[in-house]
């Protein structure tokens, strides 16, 4: 997969995906991710990404024709890298508050992908018709304010990044975790089971008897349905 993101801050994400699993990805060529300056395309002398909102309003809005120059570069050389790149598993996402709420169905669905495009917001906002014309997405990772769309970014890449086959080194643990899974008796997903290690005892709590028992199946049956 590539992933390339569209920011302004390009540095915020050097750390980020220079460790653990992101970092493992990237080494095995299963993951492919690019940083672009947003301003390599701005069409001034002073770099100028952003300018006032029409009709008045604070703050500054990104312009959609510096934006809409970005992708179309982003897109040629992706097509340079892989000539027989299937547009169709390509997709541009825009992060922005008001955006659907991304999960972990939405991490599955986007880990399927060749090509993810980001695009981080900041400021005030985006001009919306990069919403109507050029994102094919627009996702929020919650129900509050960022002051950039550069955490969403990681957060999202993480996620994606890790489903992909190969990443992991136990693919198993992927069906076994959080969000990934339902009850019996429920239909709606759940967090992953409680799990413990050494030591047995620590501090006079105790390990679930059922888990050291060695019977695999009521250890399933509490794991299925864990108390509390």
């Amino acid at each position: 997969m590539r992933i390339d993101i569209l920011t302004l801050f390009p540095e915020q994400f050097e750390g980020v995906f220079s460790y653990s699993i992101i970092k493992r990805a990237q080494e095995k060529g299963l993951a492919d991710i690019k940083l672009h300056n947003l301003r390599d395309w701005a069409t001034d002398k002073y770099k100028s990404v952003d300018d006032r909102p029409y009709g008045g309003g604070a703050g500054m809005i990104l312009r959609v024709d510096v934006i809409d120059k970005a992708i179309k570069n982003i897109k040629i050389q992706k097509l340079k890298f892989k000539s027989n790149s299937n547009p169709k598993t390509q997709k541009v996402i825009l992060l922005d508050a008001g955006g659907d709420k991304f999960n972990q169905k939405k991490a599955e669905e986007l880990s399927g992908c060749e090509h993810l495009i980001i695009i981080c917001g900041h400021y005030e906002g985006v001009d919306h018709r990069v919403h109507e014309h050029i994102a094919q997405e627009v996702i929020s990772v919650g129900d509050f304010v960022l002051s950039g769309g550069e955490i969403p970014a990681m957060i999202i890449v993480d996620s994606v990044v890790r489903l992909i086959p190969g990443v992991l080194g136990n693919p198993e643990s992927l069906s076994e975790e959080s969000f990934s899974g339902v009850t019996k008796q429920q239909s709606s997903i759940v967090t992953e089971y409680p799990q413990y290690t050494r030591p047995e005892k620590f501090k006079g709590w105790k390990v679930p008897e059922v888990l050291l028992s060695g019977n695999h199946k009521q250890i399933r049956e509490w794991r299925e349905n864990p108390p509390g």
